[in-house]
């Protein structure tokens, strides 16, 4: 009993209770892939349409971030993340409740309010409560709920949706975001103060060309994600052959991926965070390629899923971490922009998806999408490591390398 309650768990219990509520922020995020077909039947709408609802969160997390991170810049840091807490438990509640398609949409908006911010600044809290060279795996232990949500919340969320109705999810997200904002509430430090450098100073650090790179980059990564994974359902059920419930076990699998590669991206952004960033491109582009081909067959799409789930997500936290430490000077609204460009990304990928599946694109060939997107990201990483060697040759000294 008392290794569980050793000084180091006992230490990590703020970084948990942050993973916690990342649980449910990612279960509310990811789950509406696995329900599309029933959102699109029960509200009379087409599946390209109803992806529109991925698009829609995308939005509101990329430009209601922003506003939260300047509106709360100086407010004490625990009161504001359970105040984001708050905005995605009356979110969900008004996603399950929502009459129709529209007002579903809205509800969707509001719980993405507190997305980009809850990130953003958890991100930063976290990093804050380690010692320097491990702060990108703090900041993956934080990241490890959004991923277990994919594991654990996305394929039971899915598998509840299909038997009881997809709004019993929403239902179910609520009480899990009734818990995590116990757990917040019990285990975050108090009087975690706000560092504000004022606007204008912050302003000037995020006008640095190596932090917008870094946003850039981060909003192909996500794209590429998106543009795929917003149609995972209908590909596996039409093309490959699987059935609803088998859909779930590869959505397991696809989350079991998605937490190996955090953890993974983790150790490689403390070891040296770039070139893990450009390796890890590389990766991602072999695997989508060879999704075109695996996904006719079961197995094979499987494995094929699995690997990208872990290349895909290894990019997550070391970009957040080059974003933190590129904007010295505003880290908490850098960091939030950051879960903004995400989120556009999201969206980004969703209506690419989207359009092409409208314009006749199969849906064997959308991953070819998401290897355009992920061939872009990896251009832009090489270019901004070859700005970091630039800097250290005139004699300047970056963030990182």
């Amino acid at each position: 009993m008392s290794s569980v309650f050793s000084p180091a768990f006992v230490a990590r219990l703020p970084i948990l209770a942050l993973a916690l509520a990342s649980f449910g922020i990612g279960t509310t995020e990811f789950v509406i892939m696995g329900l599309l077909p029933d959102v699109a039947l029960d509200l009379g709408v087409t599946i390209p349409q109803a992806g529109l609802l991925v698009t829609g969160y995308a939005l509101g997390v990329t430009f209601g971030a922003p506003f939260l991170a300047v509106a709360t810049a100086r407010m004490e840091r625990r009161r504001v993340l359970l105040m984001l807490m708050g905005i995605f438990i009356l979110g969900n509640f008004l996603c399950a409740i929502a009459p129709g398609y529209w007002l579903l949409m809205m509800a969707r908006v509001v719980t993405a309010f507190c997305h980009g911010a809850f990130f953003g600044l958890g991100a930063v809290v976290a990093s804050n409560l380690v010692a320097p060279h491990k702060r990108v795996q703090a900041i993956a232990l934080m990241f490890s709920g959004l991923t277990l949500a994919n594991v654990l919340g996305v394929p039971f969320g899915t598998a509840l949706g299909q038997e009881l109705g997809w709004r019993a999810t929403f239902w179910a997200v609520v009480m899990i975001g009734v818990v995590a904002a116990m757990g917040l509430y019990l285990c975050l430090p108090r009087n975690i103060r706000a560092q504000s450098n004022g606007l204008l100073a912050e302003a000037r650090s995020l006008g640095k060309t190596q932090v917008l790179f870094a946003m850039l980059i981060s909003v192909l990564a996500s794209a590429s994600l998106f543009s795929v994974f917003t149609y995972i359902t209908p590909m596996l059920q039409d093309v490959t052959g699987v059935t609803p419930r088998g859909v779930t076990l590869v959505l397991l699998l696809f989350g079991v991926g998605l937490t190996v590669g955090n953890f993974i991206g983790g150790r490689l952004g403390d070891w040296r965070l770039m070139p893990a960033v450009i390796l890890t491109f590389v990766a991602l582009i072999v695997v989508l390629m060879l999704f075109t081909e695996t996904l006719h067959a079961v197995w094979p799409a499987t494995l094929t899923i699995i690997a990208w789930g872990i290349v895909a997500f290894a990019l997550v936290s070391p970009l957040q971490m080059r974003v933190v430490n590129e904007a010295s000077g505003a880290p908490n609204l850098a960091s939030t922009l950051n879960q903004g460009a995400f989120n556009l990304g999201n969206a980004m990928g969703a209506w690419l998806g989207g359009m092409a599946l409208t314009y006749g694109v199969s849906y064997q060939d959308i991953p070819w999408i998401g290897v355009v997107i992920a061939g872009l990201g990896l251009i832009f990483a090489v270019w901004s490591h070859l700005l970091d060697r630039r800097d250290i040759t005139v004699g300047e000294t970056p963030a990182e390398i």
